[in-house]
């Protein structure tokens, strides 16, 4: 099957949302709308504005209590993706969601039946990771002092931060992504991303993602360790269960 283009994945997305509704927020583990428009919208790098209209286009079409786009016909290419994907299941359909907007794809929904026991939800994974992070992506050209910076994602690398921005010399600032449901509420660094904070000093930024649940803003700190900010130093002590077996000759 050809790959779901990024417009492809927002009508989806919002023919999801207004086939299910509250169902729908809640399979995907989202608390209301908006919250659901700014992180599946800024995961894609797109307009959380332009996902209420797709969800709005699909309304006429489904019992729910909104009206939608009611007064004018549903577009062409809005119309052959609802034809094909409507008459998923919610539990199909949520999946194929999962996949398409995690960069994670088909693992995502692995790792989710794995880890069943988790309070990870999708959409807090994606807050907190993900969507946070192509926030910065989008924003970080008018945030000084990244504004004559070269961007070099270094998630994947487990460095102890997120982004390298190398400088037009040859040191580089380390920044860190958070991501918050909500505009205030706790921040946790890692053991590896404090140590490195400390070691990096005024070259480290932690740059905060606020409230995905009604209209995303950001704070940054520098050095965040030497800030206003308190850490409190938390130790956490968890049962690691493995399985053995032997191998006769």
């Amino acid at each position: 099957m050809k790959p779901l283009s990024t417009r492809d994945k927002m009508i989806l997305s919002g023919l999801f949302l207004s086939k299910f509704d509250e169902a729908g927020l809640k399979v995907l583990g989202f608390s209301g709308f908006s919250e659901a428009f700014n992180t599946i919208a800024l995961s894609l790098k797109a307009s959380p504005a332009s996902l209420k209209n797709y969800r709005d286009e699909f309304d006429p079409y489904f019992p729910n209590l909104r009206k939608g786009w009611h007064k004018r016909p549903i577009r062409d290419y809005c119309k052959t993706l609802m034809e094909r994907y409507s008459v998923l299941e919610i539990e199909e359909f949520s999946n194929l969601i999962k996949s398409e907007i995690s960069v994670a794809g088909d693992l995502e929904i692995i790792e989710e039946k794995v880890d069943a026991q988790e309070s990870n939800t999708f959409a807090k994974r994606l807050i907190t990771g993900q969507a946070a992070e192509k926030y910065f992506e989008t924003v970080y050209t008018n945030v000084p002092p990244f504004q004559d910076c070269e961007l070099v994602n270094t998630t994947a690398l487990g460095c102890g931060f997120d982004f390298r921005m190398q400088t037009k010399t040859d040191s580089f600032l380390a920044v860190e992504v958070k991501g918050m449901t909500a505009p205030t509420g706790p921040v946790q660094l890692t053991s590896k991303e404090y140590r490195v904070a400390e070691l990096f000093g005024d070259r480290f930024f932690l740059f905060i993602v606020r409230n995905f649940a009604e209209k995303p803003f950001h704070t940054m700190f520098r050095n965040p360790v030497k800030s206003e900010l308190f850490f409190e130093r938390r130790e956490t002590v968890t049962v690691q269960v493995s399985w053995s077996t032997s191998i006769g000759r």
